[in-house]
């Protein structure tokens, strides 16, 4: 393989650690798409003649039917999927093949297939993640004024609804999104024809390959060219942001789901039994996203712990790339797609909800903005008169609604039976009519437009 340099074969452990087509074989379709990028470009620059342009085309075009068919044999002597491809190009055309690598260099080759790769996922996990909006948006119109507690520290705060709530993980998706994007856009410039690190002397035409495979434009320097990895680390951070967020909503599936909230159901679809225990039903679709989660984010901080201390150029280091990137985006996209299934299976149950919402002395903001708003008082002052009411209601083991009329009294003469109307959760809820707030109304409304700018947007 290495021509007249080597005088004989690599050691058994060697070829072990050096060979990388167990896991970048998956590259093969960019792989043949840089090449044929690169081969018709040599044609138009009058670096290979037209006849041997032809002969690598259709070599190439067979050696991706064989690999689509499933007949093509990966060798690990052959090292990566690069050298695998034009060994096979080789048997196909003969000695034509060896000029597809002129003005090329597996640093480019490499640099190009993955930035293709990633490009591509990404454009699938935007899409994934769009469907995942839409079903949270559906079913958040759905319970647009379906009433529940909202947590601060896990304890309740104050009545929002389960629209609302899933309108908060909309929000967060769509800033994933944000950064599926951004991180396409950067790395959307082509490395092929930086060669090893310097360039090429050949007269190639760059803008053009770039063009091509659907680049912006070329990379502007060769040696940053085959060094960087910048997009996968990138494509890695965005992905771990997003498994977070997809993480905290499968950890409050689970406690939602459990005998103690009873807030939610989850059909046989998206849970298990046990083996021992035959009341069980795990919702373990939701651990896994959970779990799944430090799978994507142990491949951010690998990789950053490759590149840390590589000097530019090329470092076979680099070759560490591809495993985890590999998984933690397929991770990312098989919990996107759980996520999704789950949501659609979901069924919140609003008496369990509403019961919920009102527990905790969960409207005691709302006694407090109504003495603020009726009777004056400064919030502070109306903080410490409430706060007095909760502890007198708690003494005597009871919600707020039901303090008798005196008793407020007691504590602030000016009290009127007006006040009973804020501690119900319902109208809690529908006073929180700021923008952004969980009124009903403003939930529809945002539910509604985001169905309208998520439509045509899915996978």
């Amino acid at each position: 393989m290495w021509g007249g340099r080597f005088a004989s074969g690599p050691a058994e452990i060697m070829e072990e650690i050096n060979a990388s087509i167990g896991f970048d074989k998956r590259l093969a379709p960019q792989d043949i798409r840089g090449s044929l990028a690169h081969v018709a470009m040599l044609g138009k620059a009058g670096i290979l003649p037209a006849e041997d342009v032809a002969k690598i085309e259709a070599g190439l075009k067979a050696v991706q039917g064989e690999i689509e068919a499933g007949s093509f044999e990966f060798r690990r002597e052959l090292e990566d999927i690069h050298m695998s491809v034009e060994s096979r190009l080789r048997e196909i055309v003969g000695p034509s093949a060896g000029r597809l690598h002129t003005a090329r260099s597996r640093n480019d080759q490499v640099a190009t297939d993955m930035k293709l790769w990633v490009r591509d996922t990404l454009d699938a996990l935007d899409g994934q993640a769009a469907d995942l909006q839409l079903a949270m948006a559906e079913l958040a119109l759905k319970h647009a004024g379906t009433v529940m507690p909202g947590f601060t520290h896990l304890q309740s705060a104050q009545p929002v609804t389960f629209g609302h709530h899933l309108l908060a993980y909309v929000e967060m998706l769509n800033r994933d999104r944000g950064r599926f994007r951004d991180a396409r856009a950067r790395l959307n410039e082509c490395p092929l024809g930086a060669a090893a690190l310097a360039g090429t002397s050949f007269p190639i035409d760059r803008h053009a390959t770039a063009s091509s495979l659907g680049f912006d434009r070329p990379t502007a320097n060769s040696l940053d060219s085959v060094a960087d990895r910048d997009f996968a680390l990138e494509a890695l951070s965005a992905a771990a942001i997003a498994a977070v967020h997809l993480s905290r909503f499968a950890e409050e599936i689970v406690v939602w789901t459990s005998a103690q909230f009873g807030f939610v159901k989850l059909s046989d679809r998206f849970t298990t039994g046990s083996s021992i225990m035959p009341q069980k039903r795990n919702p373990d679709a939701a651990e896994l996203v959970r779990a799944k989660s430090g799978r994507i984010i142990g491949a951010l901080s690998g990789l950053l712990i490759v590149m840390k201390g590589l000097p530019l150029a090329y470092s076979k280091d680099m070759q560490e790339d591809k495993e985890g990137t590999f998984d933690a985006l397929q991770t990312l996209s098989l919990c996107l797609a759980a996520m999704a299934g789950m949501v659609r299976d979901l069924e919140p149950v609003p008496d369990v909800l509403k019961v919920a919402a009102g527990s905790g002395y969960a409207t005691a903001t709302d006694l407090a903005d109504w003495l603020v708003r009726e009777l004056g008082l400064p919030f502070r002052d109306a903080h410490h008169v409430t706060g007095r009411l909760v502890g007198e209601a708690s003494s005597r083991g009871i919600g707020l609604e039901a303090l008798p009329l005196a008793v407020m009294q007691a504590e602030e003469p000016r009290i009127t039976d007006a006040v009973f109307a804020v501690l119900g959760v319902e109208n809690s809820v529908k006073s929180r009519t700021s923008y952004g707030g969980t009124a009903p109304d403003n939930v529809r409304a945002q539910a509604e437009g985001w169905l309208k700018r998520l439509a045509g947007q899915t996978a």
